[in-house]
């Protein structure tokens, strides 16, 4: 009896082996297909860790896409721009009255600055704008408080103050451009003549 406990305690001892042969392989085998599971997930889903991250920023560059279509596309400058008088005394200024068109052709407000730029008119010629006359200080508007002072509702354009004292003779020729938020230039001409 003792011999057979022996052989079968032998018997088990010899098996174990195989048992736990049988388990590691059994183990690699779940361990593999787990694996090519995970490569085929990240094979299915490409090179996008995080979906939402990329649907949101897709849905806000079309929102901003939507939004550039009413940001300053053109300028216009007003037939009501002229040479006048200043308060009543000899000195002379240019009043020009500027406003911004959008996409649509729609009149705007919106922060930007302007510059203004006068040349001397060449009449009869294929370049009219000759030399340039006087370069005015750029005029800030991207402040509220600032923007709204030189803002007419009434004609939906902004109202300028360009001291320049004119030589009767000649005809100028004044160029606004309009440095945008968005980075955009934009710019218009407007011939000027002094008329008494």
């Amino acid at each position: 009896m003792k011999s057979e406990i022996r052989s079968q305690k032998s018997e088990v001892r010899s098996q174990k082996p195989e048992i736990r042969s049988q388990n590691l392989s059994s183990v690699l085998c779940l361990l593999s297909s787990v694996v090519c599971l995970l490569a085929m997930l990240l094979a299915n889903a490409g090179c996008e860790l995080f979906p939402g991250l990329a649907a949101k920023t897709n849905n806000d560059v079309k929102k901003l896409s939507v939004y550039s279509r009413y940001a300053p596309a053109k300028i216009n400058i007003m037939p009501l721009t002229e040479f006048i008088s200043a308060g009543g005394t000899q000195q002379v200024e240019i009043k020009p009255y500027v406003s911004l068109l959008d996409s649509f052709g729609s009149q705007i407000k919106s922060p930007a600055v302007f510059r203004f730029e006068l040349y001397q008119r060449v009449l009869r010629s294929a370049e009219p704008k000759g030399r340039r006359v006087v370069i005015w200080p750029d005029i800030d508007l991207t402040d509220p408080a600032a923007n709204n002072e030189y803002w007419r509702d009434f004609l939906r354009a902004y109202e300028f103050d360009l001291p320049f004292e004119p030589d009767a003779s000649q005809s100028y020729i004044l160029q606004v451009t309009c440095l945008c938020p968005n980075g955009r230039r934009i710019f218009a001409e407007f011939a000027l003549k002094l008329t008494k």
